[in-house]
Formats: C-alpha cells, structure tokens, sequence
C-alpha cells in the first residue's frame, strides 16, 4: 500500500490521484469516477473534488491503494 502524505485537514480527490501519478491531470479523475473505479474506505466516490482526509483508504481500479497520513 502506499502512503501519501499531507499538511492539510484534507486533499481533494482530484489532487490526491494526479500526485499519486494515477492521472496526467487532475480533471481526468472525471473519467475514472464516471466508470465507478474509485472508492475511499470502500464507498463509491461521485465527486471530483471529495475530500480525502488523513486515515482514509483511497482504491483505484488497476492501482495500487493508497493511506492518507499527515506529515509531521
């Protein structure tokens, strides 16, 4: 699983996924979410921009999982 780290109270999805490297851009998210490959903690995720806080699983079709943390 891999870990990814934030400062804030939360990253939104779109950010999350192009940091990750899962997409070239953040608004290609769109697609992976229109083809229901994204879940955080196992739910469906529906919006572009959900918010991703620290302890949340996020599981992309095809990817690896990835656990939020905060950076210290």
């Amino acid at each position: 699983m891999k870990v990814v780290s934030i400062k804030d109270e939360y990253i939104k999805m779109n950010q999350l996924m192009k940091l990750c490297g899962f997409v070239g851009q953040g608004s290609d998210v769109k697609s992976l979410i229109e083809q229901n490959k994204i879940r955080i903690n196992g739910n469906s995720v529906t919006e572009l921009r959900k918010k991703v806080y620290p302890g949340d699983i996020v599981a992309v079709e095809g990817f690896e999982e990835v656990s939020v943390e905060v950076k210290d």
